[in-house]
């Protein structure tokens, strides 16, 4: 063997080690979740359970079905939407305040529902409560805002040491995505300019799809399907590399209640779908967030379309996701 094939040869095997090296380091940093996924079938609870999937199914027929598409250009039906998660705030005994701003020459409102703790921090729990244009949107995200709504009701009468908001937003979808204009942004931007100390924000993202068909779930990166189930039965949390400290402790406590299938992931920003919803804007201001989402533009066969209707979704796994949920939240605003 001669010294500069010997080279050659340690050469390659160096870099092999090397990428062996980072793969394994990013399998640790970004993908390695703690606690174990929910397996086998959920027990039955025809009693709670099957309420809160009611009311569920009640609050997402309301906002894809009554009033159906809603956004600037359907801008009755946007509004009728605010007021309808307003009235929700109010009958839950929440004292909901309205935030608006101006896009294309209308007033959007953010609205939201505060429940003050002790300490000065803050947790959010938003959703956006606009549909794409050409959409009911269902699932996108009727199903997000019920799930808000939800959650606001069963913890009207609490109180803890952070403070606990709830907030519906306007315009994530195009054309003002990831743009200054997305309600989540103006927000999140008026929360720093006000010097709020928000340490966690939860954007509640298309959560009512769910599939036991083998190769349902698609990813947005060639490989990432080694490490995740191909099957879509899943609830996923998703974060940036910044907030993986926060989506790690939330999801460890989603899973010690958790009757639901989940998983997790916390990835560079830039790779396609982790920054696509509300807690994007709360990123570009500093702020530590993640999105609890079924993946749909990797999943849902109706997503961004007019099929996207309240008769799609599952609403018992979305009503065991709120309860997993709950503990979660519990848990952020504690301490």
């Amino acid at each position: 063997m001669s010294p500069r094939w010997h080279r050659e040869v340690l050469k390659r095997v160096y870099a092999v080690l090397v990428l062996v090296a980072l793969g394994v380091f990013a399998w640790w940093w970004m993908i390695r979740m703690p606690a174990q996924s929910f397996h086998g079938s959920p027990p039955e609870d025809a009693g709670a359970q099957a309420a809160l999937g009611n009311e569920l199914a009640a609050d997402v027929k309301t906002l894809a079905g009554d009033i159906g598409e809603r956004n600037v250009v359907h801008y009755d039906e946007l509004r009728a939407a605010a007021d309808f998660i307003e009235q929700s705030f109010v009958k839950a005994g929440l004292h909901p305040r309205r935030d608006g701003y101006e896009a294309e020459g209308k007033v959007c409102d953010n609205i939201e529902a505060e429940i003050p703790g002790i300490t000065g921090e803050v947790v959010v729990v938003g959703a956006h409560y606009d549909s794409v244009l050409g959409s009911p949107g269902a699932n996108d995200n009727g199903s997000g805002v019920a799930a808000l709504l939800a959650l606001a009701r069963r913890f009207a009468t609490s109180s803890s040491a952070r403070t606990l908001r709830f907030v519906a937003f306007p315009n994530e979808e195009p054309g003002y995505f990831q743009t200054e204009q997305m309600g989540s942004w103006v927000y999140a931007s008026r929360c720093k300019a006000r010097g709020d100390r928000i340490t966690a924000m939860i954007s509640l993202e298309t959560i009512g799809y769910f599939s036991d068909a083998p190769h349902s779930q698609k990813f947005p990166v060639h490989g990432l399907g080694l490490f995740y189930p191909t099957t879509g039965n899943f609830i996923a949390f998703v974060a940036n590399t910044s907030s993986r400290k926060l989506m790690r402790r939330a999801l460890a406590t989603f899973r010690a209640h958790a009757q639901l299938p989940s998983e997790g992931a916390a990835l560079p920003g830039a790779v396609p779908g982790v920054g696509w919803s509300d807690h994007w804007a709360f990123w570009q201001h500093g702020y530590p967030a993640f999105m609890i989402t079924d993946t749909a533009p990797f999943r849902y066969p109706h997503y961004h379309s007019r099929s996207d209707t309240p008769d799609k979704l599952d609403y018992d796994s979305m009503a065991r996701l709120v309860r997993a949920s709950e503990h979660m939240i519990r848990d952020l605003v504690a301490r």
